[in-house]
Parts: structure tokens; C-alpha cells; sequence
């Protein structure tokens, strides 16, 4: 599971990377043909993964349900961040993935409730959502790198 957990911090240092030095305009911009833009993929990305492994497990999610209402698979962008709003998003996004490695450890994931993936996937247990998050993440990059190039 370390590969796993590795994976998933090393994806998020790469989204960050990616996003360094674009201004608010710039990661709120809805390009023609995308109807999302870099700042929503970004709490996207921190939302599914608490739902996929808090959530899924019968835990408390480490975000606000604010947050998970407006970045949940299905939504769209609504508001604009504000630099202090960006910069807790973008510590969330860094620092939840120790955290979950943490939790891990600490045996915190006992239980899970099995789902369905919009994209077929059946997630039978936390070692399931951990990988296929990682995909999820995976995809969520990519869109982030097209995006900055259109933005």
C-alpha cells in the first residue's frame, strides 16, 4: 500500500506544480469546450478522495460539507476563490494524503461500503478506492494539464 500512498501524494505535488504562478483569473477560467475550469478540478480532487475513503468507510470526511456540496462528481463551477480560500484548497490538497496514510496506519479503516463508479468500477473495499482514486487522479491531471494550456 506505501506505493499506493506514494502515488497519490506525488500526483497532488504535480497538480500544485502545475497550477504554480497562474493567477485567479487564470484557475477560474472555463475554456470553450470544458465546462469546468483548474480551481474546480483542484477541490474536486480533495473532495473525492475524502468521499471515496471516509465516506465509503463509514468515517467522517475531513472537509467541510460546504466544500464536498460544491466539488462533488456531478457539480459545476459556481463561485471563485478567494486567494485565502485557494491557498487552504491547495494545503488540503497536499495534506490530506499524509493524513490518510496516517489513518491507514492507525487501523482507522475497519469498514466499507461497496460502490459503483460512474465509470464501472466496483469498489469492494478501502484498497479498491485507494486505487482507483489514484486513476481518478490520474485523469483529473491530465484535464489540469490541458487546461493550463487554454487558460
Amino acid at each position: 500500500m506505501n506505493k499506493q500512498f506514494e502515488a497519490l501524494k506525488k500526483s497532488r505535488e504535480l497538480v500544485l506544480k502545475k497550477i504554480e504562478g497562474l493567477s485567479i483569473e487564470q484557475l477560474h477560467k472555463i475554456p470553450e469546450g470544458f465546462n469546468n475550469n483548474i480551481a474546480w478540478n483542484v477541490a474536486h480532487l480533495v473532495v473525492t478522495q475524502q468521499l471515496l475513503h471516509y465516506k465509503l468507510s463509514g468515517l467522517n470526511c475531513l472537509v467541510s460539507d460546504e466544500l464536498i456540496e460544491k466539488y462533488k462528481k456531478g457539480t459545476v463551477p459556481t463561485e471563485t476563490f478567494s486567494e485565502e480560500e485557494l491557498e487552504e484548497v491547495k494545503e488540503l490538497l497536499l495534506g490530506l494524503p499524509d493524513t490518510l496514510k496516517e489513518d491507514f496506519e492507525a487501523g482507522i479503516f475497519t469498514e466499507f461500503n461497496e460502490y459503483k463508479t460512474s465509470a464501472g468500477f466496483l469498489l469492494d473495499s478501502f484498497k479498491s478506492a485507494i486505487i482507483f482514486n489514484n486513476l481518478h487522479e490520474g485523469m483529473h491531471l491530465g484535464i489540469i494539464m490541458a487546461l493550463t494550456k487554454l487558460v
